[in-house]
């Protein structure tokens, strides 16, 4: 039995569902998972980013948990950041997914972090919708090993002698412990012919498959061709990380 079929066997059993002639979709992944999408990504996207939950959505705030907890200390964000970027990725143990065409209506059309791919047109009347997730990797902030044995020191040390600006800038907001990233995504459409649904994805970085595109059917296989720019995320609230 191959592997990713025996991820999905037990996912079924956790859930008590049967996954028939149908992967796992998103929502029961990131339910078992506890995982969010990000609400963009880049290669450049580090564990550690700081994020705000606005009426539950997730933004930004373009800051990272070591420029809060090391400021001033050049040297030691420049070393946190280096070993940030260099931090392994593992698989996930997660099986490949797909979002149906009910939560891609359900997200406004875009999966922002999924290679930027976003839908136009009177999506809801598509024969067949679906983005299918492949190969799942992770890698995450730990409490045994650099950087995180060094990110604990400093919080405690930021906590210790700096309690205001502790309280103002990490209990509150939500850190990305872990990151996803996508060996690679298919997207799936069928359509009458005429309809005017049309799918929009990054290019650049991105090898593009296109296995069937005509006026009633679009299947695209995408994959980065460098660095993986991570698609999703494990939130822990700031209060709570370590």
């Amino acid at each position: 039995m191959a592997k990713n079929e025996q991820l999905t066997d037990k996912l079924a059993l956790d859930l008590g569902v049967k996954f028939i002639n149908r992967r796992p979709y998103a929502r029961e992944i990131f339910k078992k998972f506890s995982i969010d999408l990000l609400p963009h990504s880049s290669t450049d996207t580090l564990a550690g980013e700081l994020y705000e939950r606005k009426n539950r959505n997730w933004s930004t705030t373009n800051d990272n948990i070591v420029g809060v907890i090391a400021e001033g200390q050049i040297e030691t964000i420049d070393l946190l950041i280096k070993q940030l970027k260099k931090l392994t990725r593992h698989e996930a143990q997660i099986p490949d997914f797909e979002f149906s065409k009910e939560e891609i209506i359900g997200m406004g059309l875009k999966l922002p972090s999924l290679f930027n791919i976003g839908f136009t047109g009177q999506v809801e009347n598509a024969k067949n919708l679906s983005v299918k997730v492949n190969g799942v990797t992770k890698s995450r902030i730990t409490n045994y090993e650099e950087p995180g044995i060094k990110i604990i020191e400093l919080l405690s040390a930021l906590a210790s002698h700096k309690p205001k600006t502790y309280k103002q800038k990490v209990p509150s907001k939500y850190i990305a412990e872990a990151l996803f990233y996508a060996e690679s995504v298919e997207i799936l459409l069928e359509k009458e012919s005429g309809s005017d649904i049309g799918i929009d994805f990054d290019l650049k970085g991105v090898t593009v498959t296109a296995e069937t595109d005509t006026d009633v059917k679009k299947v695209f296989k995408l994959a980065y061709k460098g660095k993986m720019a991570p698609f999703a995320a494990t939130f822990v609230k700031g209060k709570d990380f370590f």
